[in-house]
């Protein structure tokens, strides 16, 4: 009777334990789905965030190019080129060219001149002097 009993109990610890073995598995089993389908997501979330950050760069480079920045100043910022007694001169002074930038000094402006009179579209660019008419 005492062979039985021990048999007994053996056998319930090896039952009880490929249980235990079996359920660890299938919690281990969904864990593995549960991080393949955040992975899934995080990999289409990573072609989406490629995708609109091309399309940005495009848009951003197509901002440099002068003509579309006069075009988006003029239809949705509705700026105009300023008025000819807007315009204000401007002299250079140069140093050193190979060791400085132009220095750029403006005659007579007040800095509290409106903003359409400093950059407007069609204005000199920077580093050449405009005369008043």
């Amino acid at each position: 009777m005492k062979a039985q009993r021990r048999f007994l109990l053996l056998w319930s610890l090896a039952v009880a334990a490929a249980s235990a073995a079996f359920v660890v598995h299938l919690a281990l089993r969904g864990k593995i789905v549960d991080v393949g389908y955040r992975l899934g997501k995080a990999r289409a979330e990573q072609a989406h965030l490629r995708e609109v950050k091309r399309v940005l760069e495009l848009e951003a480079a197509s901002y440099e190019t002068p003509k579309r920045v006069e075009m988006v100043a003029r239809t949705l910022l509705g700026m105009t080129p300023p008025p000819p007694e807007k315009i204000i001169a401007v002299r250079l002074e140069r140093k050193d060219k190979a060791d400085q930038p132009a220095a750029v000094a403006a005659e007579g402006q007040s800095h509290d001149a409106p903003e359409t009179s400093r950059s407007a579209p069609g204005a000199a660019p920077p580093g050449e002097a405009t005369k008043a008419p």
